[in-house]
């Protein structure tokens, strides 16, 4: 199965998981909480606070060597963005690629998204934990803070709504 008719599948449409494509094309689905959602939106608005072109976004479809993965949330410059923003899933890489873990997910799973991204010229991933915790790479290893977002905090925290 390509990415193209996962998009355009009526009975894919609506389903509570997130879907990637594995290197032989099967459907893989993962349920997100709703701490996951949150993450994935606080992390998206900071990032557009923070910088004042570009744009972040969550659910960004990636074209990788293992087929179509999909980032939780992507910063893309805009002249990047003018390259992908009409296709089916990105033929590069946003420069910032960012997963936020679930209990589902292993090391292993997340160190081969990192190199998936990377090798398809994403600059940077960060990896946030369940606690809101931010680790932040780039092709040569794991870095102190971002590079291209240095004022990113280390730790989001959830709101708390009453």
């Amino acid at each position: 199965m390509e990415w193209k008719n996962v998009c355009e599948n009526k009975d894919l449409r609506n389903l509570p998981f997130k879907i990637e494509l594995n290197k032989w094309g099967q459907i893989v689905m993962s349920p997100a909480k709703i701490k996951h959602s949150f993450y994935q939106g606080l992390i998206a608005e900071l990032l557009n606070s923070f910088l004042k072109t570009g744009f972040a976004f969550p659910e960004c479809a990636i074209d990788t060597n293992d087929n179509t993965k999909v980032a939780d949330v992507v910063w893309c410059s805009d002249q990047r963005l003018t390259i992908i923003e009409n296709e089916t899933s990105a033929s590069i890489a946003p420069e910032i690629c960012i997963e936020i873990i679930s209990s589902s997910n292993t090391f292993e799973e997340m160190e081969t998204k990192k190199n998936l991204y990377f090798e398809v010229q994403a600059q940077e991933f960060w990896l946030c934990d369940q606690e809101g915790n931010i680790t932040f790479y780039n092709p040569e290893g794991e870095l102190e803070q971002s590079k291209l977002v240095p004022q990113f905090p280390k730790k989001i925290k959830q709101r708390v709504i009453s």
